[in-house]
C-alpha cells in the first residue's frame, strides 16, 4: 500500500476538499492508504493565501513535508498554489503544483507527470480561475473522522472586498446544483452521520448562478423537507445574506429532521462606518447591530460568532473604539480576531494610513480579551439548562470525558460510556471548568 498524507492549511472549504481528495484516492484501485502521521509515499499540501502570513506558513509546510518525507512525491495545491504557482514550483523537492482550478483532477494527476528532477521546476497546473463558471465537484464525498462532516456547496466570491485576495484564488461564485447537494446530504445520512456543516467561500450567494436561480433558504427548506439528516449547520454567512427566512428555519422545533442549527457566524470586520466603506463592505454598523439583536430576540439561545479585522488602513483610535463598543454592546457568543495584513494584489495593499504593527497587536489583544469574556458569559448563561449534544468520537484529552456540541455550538463535556458516541444526548450543564469549558451530566 502507498501511504498518502494530506496537510491542510486555512479554511473549512480547504478541509472539506482535502477530505474528498483523500477519500477518492483511498477508494481508487491504486492501493492508497491514508495516514495521519509518519512517513508517506505521497504528500499533498493544501495551501492558504488569505494573508501574507498564511502564504508564508504554506511555503513552510511544503518545505517541512519535503524534509520529513524523503523520496515522497510532493504535490502542492490550494489557494497559494493558484496565486503563486511558479514560486511553489521552484521549491526543490516539489513534484507537482495544482491550483484550485484543477484541484478536482488531483486523483488523476498525481502520477500523470514524472517526478521533478533536482535541476527542474515542477510542472504547475495553475490556469486563470476567473473564467470558471461552473461548480467543479471533487471526486467522492468529503467525510472522514469528523462527527459533523463538512459539505462544500459553493465556491468562489464576487464581493472583492479591498483587503481580500480570495476572489483571485477562488474565482467567481458558483454553486453545486441543488439535487446534488440533496443527494450528498442523503449519502451522509445513510453513512450514519447526524449533522452536516454546509460550507463555501461565499455561501450566502448559493444558487444565484444556477438556472433557474435559487436562494440558500430554498436549499435549506428542501433539506428539511427531505429529512435525511437530523440537523444542518451553516458556516460563515455575510450579514446582508442572513435573511429573516433563514433565521426562521432555525426556529423550527428541535425534533424537526433537517433543522437548521441556531448558530450563525457573521463577519463584521469593523464597527466603524468609514472603515466599512473603505473595505467595500455592503452594510453599516447600525445594520449589523439590528441584525444581531433581531436574531437573539427571536432565538434567545442562538450562538452568534463574529469576525473582526483589526488595523485596516485608516483605522484610527476612535474607529477601533467604535468596533469595540459595538461588539461589547451585542449578545455575541465568541469572536475571531484577525490582524490586518497588507496582501499584495489587493487595493488595500497600497492604501494610505497603514497602522503600525504594534498598535495592531495591542488592539487585537484587547479585542481577544473581550471575545474571551463574551464566550464565558455565553457559556455561563447556559449553566442550569439542558442542551442537546451530538457526542463526538474523540474524548476530551485532559479529563477523558465524552464531549460534543449543542445545536447552538456550546462544547460540553460529561461522563458516559462509548455507546453514546454519535448519538444526541440531553445534557444538563452544571458548571464551567477552571478553563471555562461547560461540564454537565446526561439529563434523565
Amino acid at each position: 500500500m502507498k501511504k498518502i498524507f494530506i496537510k491542510t492549511l486555512g479554511c473549512k472549504v480547504n478541509q472539506c476538499e482535502s477530505e474528498a481528495i483523500r477519500n477518492a484516492l483511498v477508494a481508487s484501485d491504486r492501493g492508497f492508504a491514508a495516514v495521519d502521521e509518519g512517513r508517506a509515499d505521497v504528500v499533498i499540501v493544501n495551501t492558504c493565501t488569505v494573508t501574507r502570513k498564511a502564504a508564508m506558513q504554506s511555503r513552510q509546510a511544503v518545505r517541512q513535508a519535503i524534509r520529513a518525507n524523503p523520496g515522497a512525491r510532493i504535490v502542492v495545491t490550494g489557494c497559494h498554489a493558484q496565486t503563486a504557482p511558479a514560486e511553489l514550483a521552484a521549491i526543490d523537492g516539489v513534484d507537482l503544483v495544482v491550483g484550485n482550478r484543477d484541484k478536482h483532477l488531483i486523483p488523476r494527476q498525481i502520477y500523470s507527470h514524472p517526478p521533478a528532477q533536482a535541476s527542474d521546476e515542477a510542472p504547475a497546473l495553475g490556469a486563470d480561475i476567473a473564467d470558471i463558471g461552473r461548480f467543479q465537484s471533487l471526486p467522492g464525498i468529503a467525510h472522514g473522522n469528523r462527527t459533523r462532516p463538512f459539505l462544500k456547496i459553493q465556491d468562489g466570491c464576487n464581493a472583492f472586498c479591498t483587503y481580500c485576495i480570495v476572489p483571485h484564488a477562488r474565482g467567481r461564485s458558483r454553486s453545486l446544483p441543488m439535487d446534488q447537494v440533496l443527494d450528498q446530504v442523503e449519502q451522509l445520512g445513510r453513512l450514519g452521520y447526524r449533522e452536516a456543516v454546509l460550507t463555501g467561500i461565499h455561501i450566502g450567494c448559493y444558487g444565484h448562478d444556477l438556472t433557474p436561480a435559487i436562494r440558500l433558504v430554498d436549499l435549506l427548506e428542501r433539506i428539511r423537507e427531505a429529512g435525511s439528516i437530523d440537523r444542518v449547520r451553516v458556516s460563515s454567512i455575510e450579514p446582508v445574506e442572513l435573511t429573516d427566512a433563514i433565521i426562521g428555519l432555525a426556529a423550527s422545533g428541535e425534533d424537526t429532521m433537517g433543522r437548521l442549527c441556531p448558530h450563525f457566524h457573521i463577519p463584521l470586520q469593523s464597527g466603524d462606518d468609514g472603515i466599512l466603506e473603505r473595505m467595500h463592505r455592503p452594510y453599516r454598523a447600525g445594520f449589523f447591530k439590528d441584525l444581531v439583536q433581531g436574531i437573539v430576540g427571536r432565538l434567545p439561545n442562538a450562538a452568534i460568532g463574529v469576525d473582526t479585522l483589526i488595523g485596516f488602513p485608516g483605522e484610527t483610535d476612535q474607529a477601533f473604539e467604535n468596533t469595540y463598543a459595538l461588539i461589547r454592546s451585542l449578545p455575541v457568543a465568541y469572536l475571531h480576531v484577525f490582524p490586518f495584513s497588507a496582501r499584495e494584489g489587493t487595493p488595500a495593499f497600497s492604501f494610505e494610513g497603514q497602522v503600525p504593527a504594534q498598535v495592531i497587536k495591542n488592539r487585537c489583544a484587547r479585542m481577544r480579551r473581550l471575545g474571551a469574556k463574551k464566550r464565558r458569559e455565553f457559556y455561563h448563561g447556559h449553566v442550569g439548562k439542558v442542551v442537546t449534544v451530538l457526542v463526538e468520537a474523540a474524548r476530551d484529552r485532559t479529563t477523558g470525558r465524552l464531549k460534543g456540541f449543542s445545536d447552538n455550538y456550546i462544547p460540553v463535556c460529561f461522563d458516559g460510556p462509548d455507546d453514546l458516541i454519535n448519538t444526541f444526548q440531553p445534557v444538563d450543564i452544571q458548571r464551567l471548568s477552571s478553563d471555562g469549558v461547560p461540564v454537565g451530566i446526561v439529563h434523565s
